[in-house]
């Protein structure tokens, strides 16, 4: 038997408490609505986003609409004073739709086409973010209407994802692109960089933010007014992650030298969002291949844990309904629904036996989970519902 079986035998029962769902309030919504379904938590949505304002009280909110582009969210997030960084067309009319006004936007996808300056500026948003001259180009045409953040490329090799390998230039070039800018008679108001996603410590935050301070000092010149630091605060996954008021406190150390007249920012998608959903799905097959029980669920990798694949994310999945605490546990493999070879959660789970039927739960699934699943082998992606702590919880 593996290490990792054999941990999860030790640690199966405390897990199978944990949680803070009421396994009769899940089935009765199984009965419902069906499964799969995956259930956004709107208190959670809110207590994300203001442990994370607390954390950071003098960092303005932009949220990352990728990591879960949900209208309730949406309105949500509005309704608590969050602004939101928008990456496509596509997400500008989500927000037109919630009514959102374009005042506490940012556009920050580096690489954009002609036509989605275009569509953002009629939409009201104004700032943009640039990593490279032809980018720069783009808006010559629109120089009277916009301002520009040049970003930064920080590496991180701790980073779960790291978004400094596809943009972002490197530090030094940053005066010849503004020198570059201003020759065209655009205006660069700030710098934006993300030091990748999940980062397990605020260390990669703190260096950027004082290469970032050292910079501005050495362009006087320049009127100065935004640091946009991304996102990349932690959650929980299959491990704890270091608490979000501890892992601000040195970036909150480091920002504290900023002038008063910068405007600071923040793109938080993940931990707002990760948190703040869960997904129930129904066993709807077993078979016992070698040492191992197979349950086929009616969702997988393709589905609402696509993260699996795209966001290099491990979803904690435990049974609904409670077991016997004597009840063997065996080693076990989840597999979704697809008729795809790829298509298996978890090679590594110990579970009492299941019948065909029993509902399963994963956790931390809002961030890159339902924004990527498909309809592949033509399988609806799961319902959404929208609901509060005191329909799921106990």
């Amino acid at each position: 038997m593996s290490n990792t079986i054999q941990q999860q035998l030790t640690a199966h029962m405390t897990a199978q408490q944990s949680g803070g769902f009421c396994p009769v309030k899940l089935q009765s919504l199984a009965r419902t609505h069906g499964t799969p379904l995956f259930l956004i938590n709107e208190d959670q949505i809110a207590s994300q986003y203001q442990a994370l304002s607390r954390a950071l009280p003098a960092v303005k909110m932009r949220y990352a609409i990728k990591a879960l582009p949900e209208p309730h969210v949406i309105r949500k997030l509005k309704q608590l004073g969050c602004g939101f960084d928008i990456a496509t067309n596509g997400e500008i009319d989500l927000l037109k739709r919630c009514d959102v006004a374009a005042d506490n936007t940012i556009h920050s996808h580096p690489i954009k086409k002609d036509s989605d300056i275009q569509y953002a500026l009629d939409y009201g948003c104004t700032t943009f973010v640039v990593d490279n001259v032809a980018e720069i180009d783009k808006f010559i045409a629109y120089k009277d209407q916009v301002q520009l953040l040049i970003r930064i490329n920080f590496r991180n090799q701790d980073a779960v994802v790291d978004l400094s390998r596809k943009f972002g230039c490197v530090l030094d070039r940053v005066p010849d692109l503004v020198a570059h800018a201003q020759s065209q008679g655009i205006q660069v108001i700030g710098v934006s960089f993300h030091v990748g996603s999940q980062v397990p410590s605020p260390s990669a935050h703190v260096q950027a933010i004082a290469m970032c301070s050292t910079l501005f000092e050495s362009m006087p010149h320049i009127d100065w007014k935004v640091l946009d630091m991304g996102g990349g605060f932690p959650i929980e996954y299959q491990g704890p992650a270091m608490d979000i008021a501890t892992f601000c406190e040195p970036i909150n150390e480091a920002l504290s030298v900023m002038p008063p007249s910068i405007d600071l920012l923040a793109e938080p998608g993940r931990f707002i969002a990760g948190p703040s959903a869960m997904h129930l799905m129904s066993v709807v097959g077993k078979a016992q291949r070698g040492a191992r029980t197979w349950y086929y669920l009616d969702d997988g990798v393709y589905g609402a844990l696509s993260g699996q694949i795209y966001d290099h994310a491990k979803y904690p999945i435990k049974p609904v309904e409670t077991t016997p605490a004597d009840a063997p546990l065996l080693p076990s493999v989840l597999a979704g629904p697809t008729c795809d070879s790829i298509d298996v959660i978890d090679e590594d789970k110990v579970l009492p036996d299941l019948p065909v039927g029993a509902l399963m739960l994963a956790t931390q699934v809002g961030a890159y989970s339902m924004a990527s699943a498909t309809e592949f082998n033509m399988y609806r992606k799961p319902k959404s519902l929208w609901l509060n702590q005191q329909a799921i919880g106990q």
